[in-house]
């Protein structure tokens, strides 16, 4: 009996701890939670990643793209042969691949006897990696290569992996498939472009840092701007500019509008070669020597004599005298229908056209406005000459015509903020020069416009050691970011220069033109 007793109390015992551990809900899950990285979208509708360099670079893009990550990729900043394995770890766990810094110029004899090299552990407390590994808390890490093993090594409180070993167990926060990333394509922003990646973000890689410069990278940017407007976009690396211009660059590219030769940047990428004069007109020049179709063909041809010179595009060009200078101090405006049939025609050709103004006792801006309808043609650029600019008191074929290089800079505001407000490529801005006293304060002159290339063209003629002389002259305290450019006169040089003889000048021409 008294056994009896006893096992009934062990059974009563256990139903009463089975009905204490059970209940209605389920069991609790017991396995172990995965840690999960954590990306975030940036802050501004236009970010510009800055790093003086791809290790810099990559700190900074990790922690503009990440709040935390359990884990990190690690590559040695030298080890370039070995980044696409590097961004295939890092894609595959969805965490930020980070540079390791360059290991220390070896020390000589006499100091390595001294004290032993210093740890990883021991390094510099302002490392950046090191100190973004710590933001992330990042307590695992995946070693690609030699020296990321190396130093790795002195990481305390981090657990280091390899490729060949075990990997690391990371849940993948949510993508950043919104946000688009623009990178050159460069050793630079390669780590970058990886974190990126792996954050889920879609990577435009332009092979420029201005998204303007090439067919390919507008195409690129016109293509992603199909799917609808370009909403938020992170830029690798300060070359980008700032975020307004950027952005303003984007909007451009996004029209897929291209100048001949491909691009919206005139220079550099292409050399145009231009015919210069007025339509019909036999004197001024050789452009109106023949009708529009043969003036189409001649300015193809003589372009032609180029192309086996120069490395680039060498793209056909019409110099149109849009307003011819009259009389003692006038000048004849022609109606804009004048040019249109020769815009049309170059447009459909692959010619670029330069509108060159002859203002006389007008200012170039107000008759710069007279052209505004032409000049919205993408392919449509605007010369000065201020040969033609007469003074009060002054007059034509009597004095040499003169500017003040503030009337320049009045001209080209104007023109600057037309293509701007108009989504247009950049536009050649050329100002005629043969003398230094035709532009009075040329060192004030602006150069720097974004939508604009400021060209200055040597407008001498004569013998050929009269040309090295107006060449050389103009090129004394010249402006900075200026290009160039020279013409050839078909009767007045003394000979004309060959194509040959042409390109040989320094430095470097990009436009020339034929009169």
């Amino acid at each position: 009996m008294p056994r009896l007793r006893a096992g009934l109390m062990v059974l009563l015992t256990a139903a009463l701890v089975a009905g204490c551990t059970s209940g209605p809900g389920p069991s609790p899950d017991v396995t172990p939670t995965v840690p999960r990285a954590h990306p975030v979208m940036p802050e501004q509708q236009t970010t510009i990643v800055d790093g003086g360099d791809a290790v810099s670079l990559a700190v900074a893009t990790s922690k503009a793209l990440f709040a935390s990550a359990p884990a990190v990729v690690l590559l040695g900043g030298q080890d370039t042969d070995d980044i696409d394995q590097a961004t295939q770890e890092a894609v595959e766990l969805g965490v930020p691949l980070l540079l390791t810094p360059a290991p220390p110029a070896p020390e000589s004899s006499a100091s390595a006897t001294l004290a032993p090299a210093a740890l990883p552990s021991d390094g510099p407390t302002d490392d950046p990696t090191r100190a973004e590994i710590a933001r992330l808390g990042a307590g695992s890490a995946v070693t690609v290569g030699a020296d990321a093993a190396t130093w790795a090594g002195g990481l305390s409180g981090v657990t280091l992996s390899t490729v060949e070993s075990a990997k690391p167990q990371v849940q993948r926060g949510e993508a950043l498939s919104s946000l688009l990333v623009l990178a050159a394509g460069n050793a630079t922003d390669a780590a970058s472009v990886a974190t990126a990646k792996a954050a889920g973000a879609q990577v435009l890689t332009l092979g420029s840092y201005d998204p303007r410069a090439t067919t390919a990278s507008v195409q690129a940017v016109a293509a992603a701007a199909k799917a609808g407007p370009i909403g938020q976009v992170l830029a690798l690396g300060s070359a980008f500019g700032s975020p307004d211009l950027l952005r303003q660059r984007l909007t451009i590219a996004s029209t897929g509008v291209e100048l001949p030769g491909g691009g919206q940047i005139v220079f550099p990428g292409r050399r145009m070669v231009a015919l210069y004069g007025h339509p019909g007109d036999t004197i001024l020049g050789a452009l109106g020597e023949q009708p529009l179709d043969a003036t189409v063909t001649r300015a193809q041809q003589v372009a032609a004599q180029y192309s086996s010179l120069y490395n680039e595009p060498v793209v056909p060009a019409f110099e149109i005298i849009a307003t011819v200078a009259s009389g003692t101090t006038g000048s004849n405006v022609f109606p804009e229908d004048t040019y249109r049939p020769y815009i049309d025609a170059a447009k459909a050709a692959g010619i670029y056209v330069v509108l060159d103004l002859q203002p006389g006792d007008t200012d170039f801006l107000t008759q710069a406005k007279l052209y505004q309808d032409l000049l919205l043609e993408p392919n449509v650029g605007l010369a000065l000459d201020p040969e033609w600019r007469i003074q009060p008191g002054k007059q034509h074929m009597v004095n040499i015509g003169s500017v003040d290089a503030s009337e320049i800079n009045t001209t080209g505001a104007w023109l600057d903020q037309l293509v701007r407000d108009h989504n247009l490529p950049q536009k050649v801005f050329l100002l005629h020069q043969f003398r230094l006293d035709m532009i009075s304060n040329r060192q004030t002159l602006v150069t720097n416009y974004d939508n604009l290339r400021v060209l200055i063209h040597a407008d001498g003629f004569g013998s050929p050691g009269a040309k090295d002389n107006t060449w050389n002259t103009l090129h004394i305290d010249a402006p900075p970011n200026i290009v160039w450019g020279w013409k050839n006169f078909y009767d007045e040089d003394q000979p004309t220069f060959t194509p040959q003889q042409t390109v040989a000048m320094s430095p470097d021409i990009v436009f020339i033109s034929y009169q």
